[in-house]
Parts: C-alpha cells; sequence; structure tokens
C-alpha cells in the first residue's frame, strides 16, 4: 500500500520513511505541501502522513484543499504541537487521525493500518476477501482458515487485491505499486507474480479481464 509522508524536515523524513517501509508499505515523500497537492495519481494514495509546520502552505491549509478538491484519502497527522484546539481545528478539517511526536513506529503503523482497513470498508483487525483472510499488523495470512506462506512481493499483491476486492486493477496499477520507485519495469513480472499468487490462493480467486486488468473476487 502507498503511503505519501509529507515532511520538510529530511532527517525525520528518512526515520518515518525506514519505518513504513520496514512495514511492509511503499513509501513516497514531499517536502512540502504545493508537491503533495500535485501528485497526478492521488486516488491510488492508500494513506497520507502529514507534517503541520511546513514551510508555504501549511498542513491545516493542505488538510482543506486537499479535501476542496474532492480527495478522501485518509490523512494521519504527525506533529510536536500536543495542543487540544489545534487538534480539534486539524479533525475538523478533516484529518482522520492526530498523533503527537515522539510515537513508537509500532503505534504509527497500527495507526495507518486502521485508516487503511476503515477507507476499504474493513473495520476488523483482519482484511478479508473470498477464501482468504489476511492480518496487515503480524503479516498473516489464512486461505479457509489454514495459514499460508507468500514472499513480500505476493504479499503486497494480495493486500492490494484484497483492499480493493471486486474492483478491476489494470497492469500499470499493479506495476507502481510494486515497483514504485524503478525506472525500468516490465510488464511481463505481473503476469509472473499473479500467476505464482494464483497457485497459493486458488487459480478462480483472481479474474483476468481482458484488455482491463485483473479483478480479485470477493
Amino acid at each position: 500500500m502507498r503511503i505519501l509522508i509529507v515532511e520538510d524536515e529530511p532527517e525525520l523524513a528518512r526515520r518515518v520513511n525506514a519505518r513504513l517501509s520496514a512495514a511492509g508499505f511503499i513509501v513516497e515523500n514531499a517536502h512540502d505541501a504545493e508537491t503533495a497537492l500535485e501528485i497526478a495519481d492521488s486516488d491510488k494514495l492508500g494513506a497520507i502522513v502529514l507534517d503541520l509546520g511546513l514551510p508555504g502552505i501549511s498542513g491545516l491549509e493542505f488538510i482543506v484543499k486537499w479535501r476542496q478538491a474532492g480527495r478522501d484519502t485518509p490523512i494521519l497527522v504527525l506533529s510536536a504541537r500536543n495542543n487540544w484546539e489545534e487538534k480539534v481545528n486539524v479533525l475538523n478539517a478533516g484529518a482522520d487521525d492526530y498523533v503527537v511526536k515522539p510515537v513508537r513506529s509500532e503505534e504509527l503503523v497500527a495507526r495507518l493500518n486502521a485508516l487503511v482497513r476503515r477507507a476499504a470498508g474493513q473495520t476488523k483487525n483482519r482484511i478479508s476477501a473470498g477464501c482468504v483472510e489476511m492480518d496487515p499488523a503480524a503479516r498473516i495470512v489464512w486461505l479457509n482458515g489454514e495459514r499460508i506462506d507468500l514472499t513480500q512481493m505476493e504479499y503486497r499483491l494480495l493486500h492490494l487485491f484484497i483492499l480493493r476486492a471486486g474492483h478491476i486493477l489494470a497492469q500499470s496499477e499493479i506495476l507502481d505499486h510494486l515497483y514504485p520507485m524503478a525506472d525500468e519495469r516490465d510488464l511481463n513480472t505481473i503476469e509472473v507474480h499473479i500467476g505464482r499468487l494464483r497457485r497459493k490462493v486458488g487459480k478462480d480467486a483472481i479474474t483476468t479481464v481482458r484488455g482491463l486488468g485483473y479483478r480479485f473476487e470477493r
């Protein structure tokens, strides 16, 4: 799942990036709100981690502009300011969560997982589709109640499919999710990963929609 970090302090951005990457998120960075607002494929973001004290447009202004543009991406504010009035203003502006720095990486990951689950209509700790169930926090997957082992790439792909179950995912979207930073990416690798995943979760779980992409059946 892609996470955008909007933070102007390089060292803090690096630490948060490392924490979330280690938890299996695909992380992108923007050093100011203006850059973040110009992201073309914002609908593919799982969540945003936002600092309030940004140069230029503030974090609060960013939230207002983001929501006014009709974007519903979950926003988690990560701020050093522990002021209840500011928390109220930020949440009323459209943020989904407010966390005061410093925060343990485990809590940050848990809060992001909760936001992503709710945004996908999944309210339990585990997410599911069809006969497949997943615990994003523990990174465990079950098929018909039996635990199965997946590679990191298979896990990322399955996580995306479950969160978007019933929707058609284009090959380009899957490629962006699996290889966001790669300069050269081969669409043929998608077919390979999907073939391997089908062997583990069932060939009927993933439908090929000719000319459009793939759909994970509910």
